[in-house]
Order: C-alpha cells, then structure tokens, then sequence
C-alpha cells in the first residue's frame, strides 16, 4: 500500500470511509490484495487469516503504516461456531460490519478417477461451506447497514467453463456463483446487494508454482490480453462492487480474467 494512497481524495461514489469490511483469507495473494484496496478506500479492515498470523498482522502493519485502519482476526472460515464468535466480535469491537469478502479458498486438482473424496470435502468445507457460514452469521448486521451492506464472493473461471483436472475446484466455485444468486434475490428488498467475482488466472504464489515454463506458455496464448492478471486488479473490481458507485448492481458476477472467458 502506497504511503500516499491513504491521502488520495476518492470520489464520493469510490469513498469507503466509516465501513467495516471483513477479508477472508486476506494475509495473502488475492485477499491481501483487497485489504489494503478497501483500506486506500477508507474502510477499516478486519484481516482474517487461517494459520498466517504473521503474514496477517504484516498485512495489518503496511495498512496502518499508510494511515489506515486494520486488525487481524484468525478464525477458520468452515467451524460455524468460530465465524459466529468472529463476526460478533467484529461487531462489537468496530461497531458494526458494512461488507464482507469471501475470499478464502483452497485448490487440489486431480482427474476425477484419481480424485479423492476427502480432498472433495476439503474443497467444499472451505470454498463452500466457509462462503456460506460467513455469509449467514454476516447477514442480520448487514441488513442494519442497509443501503451499505455488501457482500463479495471470490469464484473463479474455472467455476464458469470447467477445467480438466479441476473438476472438484470448480464444482465449488460453480455453488458460490448460485449462492451468490440467490442471495442476492433474498437481500435484494433491504438493499443489500450480493456479487461476485471471478478471477482467471492471478499472479499469485499458488500460480507461479503451478504455471512454468511451457505450461505458462500455452496458457498465454489462450488469453486474448496475452498476460495473466495481478492481484491488484481483482482488489479493484471488488473494491468497486463493495463502493456507493455499485448501489444497483446484485446478483452479478464480474469476469476479472484478461479475456480468457467472453
């Protein structure tokens, strides 16, 4: 986060000043990336993480560095007692909680005759079940932010057009996209929106061990911008659908993948 962000004067519509955002997932890759957006914008951060408390409470440190608010926060996104316990602590400490993003997520690929129903429980417990816990214990406190309240799922491309090896993965990702829907249509009426965004393929560590040499390669070639994406440039989209700019648009899910899907 740039020293100088903090300052910058956001237009009113892009302002996120005096919101409570929770970030799961966020003491790295794509969730941190979001943090210290929705944190230039204003908002105070709560940084979950799972097991990186280091890497949480650095998040935290680079934020408030640059003049903005955060705390860390570990509590494991699939235990329904923990995120009920995390998200009342959030809103008694904060005062309140305006958006939520659901961002932490894990990938194990394999080939369906090699899959393994214990890593397809693993994969539902937090992509899945992890969005839905959260979602459920964040909604009442955000039906009392009302016009404010927002909620943002991370899906992915993959969830959208299916990927050999990742049929697992994107069976997940593929239920947040019709959680998100529907939750969208039961919010809808209290002026809660619910969105979600689907990132292709993300400079992150997971990619960059995943993707080398010819395989990256071939993979450029089938994205029409001819690079894969940044992280920063997912926090933006979320941080776009989270601002009073999006206060019409619910039910949405914002391709953020270089052209990859049209």
């Amino acid at each position: 986060m740039p020293p100088e962000a903090a300052l910058r004067p956001w237009p009113a519509s892009l302002d996120l000043s005096g919101r409570v955002a929770v970030v799961t997932g966020a003491s790295r890759g794509i969730g941190r990336a979001i943090a210290v957006v929705l944190a230039e914008r204003g908002a105070t951060l709560v940084v979950n993480y799972a097991k990186g408390e280091a890497a949480a409470r650095e998040v935290c440190a680079a934020i408030e560095q640059a003049g903005g608010k955060a705390v860390a926060l570990g509590f494991d996104v699939g235990d329904d007692s923990a995120v009920d316990a995390a998200i009342k602590h959030v809103v008694e400490t904060l005062g309140g909680l305006d958006i939520l993003v659901n961002n932490a997520g894990v990938s194990i690929d394999a080939l369906m005759m090699r899959a393994r129903a214990e890593d397809f429980d693993t994969l539902i417990r937090t992509n899945l079940r992890g969005t839905f816990l959260c979602s459920k214990a964040a909604t009442r406190h955000l039906l009392r932010a009302k016009n404010r309240g927002r909620i943002i799922n991370l899906t992915s491309v993959v969830g959208e057009q299916g990927n050999a090896g990742q049929s697992m993965y994107a069976a997940t990702k593929a239920g947040v996209i019709g959680l998100t829907k529907s939750l969208a249509r039961e919010l809808a009426s209290r002026g809660v929106t619910v969105n979600a965004v689907a990132p292709g393929f993300i400079d992150t560590d997971m990619t960059q061990a995943a993707l080398t040499g010819d395989a990256r390669s071939a993979l450029l070639t089938q994205i029409p911008l001819g690079r894969v994406g940044d992280a920063s440039e997912v926090a933006e989209a979320v941080a776009f659908l989270a601002s009073p700019a999006a206060s019409y648009i619910t039910g949405h899910v914002l391709r953020v993948n270089g052209g990859l899907l049209i």
